[in-house]
């Protein structure tokens, strides 16, 4: 094996761990807004974990996050939470849960 595909293997190997991450993250803070938006709407313990596994599902419908903004601020629209809130909290929870992946938690 040559250094240069030694290196391209390297490459390689980090993308496939950084994707993986990104992944884990997104799961990560779907899951955090899920559980936000529960106690906005009032849910119980159990109600809000299942809402929570609601909105990580709802990530699968089409690519990026459009998808899950759509359920949570449709979701969230008689109590007053505009998109942009929703926005701002989704931007707050990925860093959180970029951190938490990354420490492993």
């Amino acid at each position: 094996m040559t250094t240069f595909d030694k290196r391209q293997e390297g490459f390689e190997k980090k993308f496939a761990l950084d994707e993986e991450q990104k992944f884990k993250a997104e799961a990560r803070r779907n899951k955090l807004l899920g559980l936000w938006a529960a106690e906005k709407l009032g849910k119980s313990a159990d109600d809000a974990a299942a809402y929570a596994k609601d909105v990580v599902a709802s990530d699968f419908e089409e690519a990026g996050d459009a998808d899950v903004m759509r359920k949570v601020a449709k979701d969230l629209a008689d109590k007053g939470v505009t998109e942009q809130q929703v926005r701002v909290k989704m931007d707050e929870l990925m860093a959180t849960a970029i951190m938490q992946v990354k420490a492993g938690t």
